[in-house]
């Protein structure tokens, strides 16, 4: 990581870390048990699902739990639009077991074995 002469982690490199910590969140907390509806999203559908959700739960780039309108943003959006972004690199970037205590503190059931992108949940 770069450092400044005070010290101070590098504005951009945190930033960096925490959009995909957040990312990361939005994709499981969106992806654990929507019904999967039939037929394909547009990818404009996704990218206002994907900037909704990033709006929603900006709190939780801070360390807090996700809002009301973050677990909100959960019951309605398509995991089809999150998890193909779930990269190796984003999951190096972030704590998946803190994202799935999240996701519990939302109230959700996190399913086992549940493959979203990169990541599979604990069987």
């Amino acid at each position: 990581m770069g450092y400044n002469v005070y010290g101070e982690v590098n504005h951009k490199i945190m930033m960096n870390k925490m959009i995909w910590s957040m990312v990361l969140v939005v994709i499981l907390l969106y992806g654990l048990e929507i019904k999967i509806v039939k037929g394909e999203v547009s990818e404009s559908v996704c990218r206002e699902e994907r900037s909704l959700g990033k709006k929603a739960c900006l709190s939780v780039l801070f360390g807090s739990n996700p809002s009301a309108k973050c677990c909100e943003r959960a019951r309605v959006t398509h995991w089809e639009c999150l998890c193909p972004i779930v990269t190796p690199k984003l999951v190096a970037m972030i704590n998946p077991k803190r994202i799935i205590r999240l996701i519990q503190g939302c109230g959700r059931t996190v399913p086992r074995n549940f493959k979203c992108g990169s990541i599979r949940t604990p069987p």
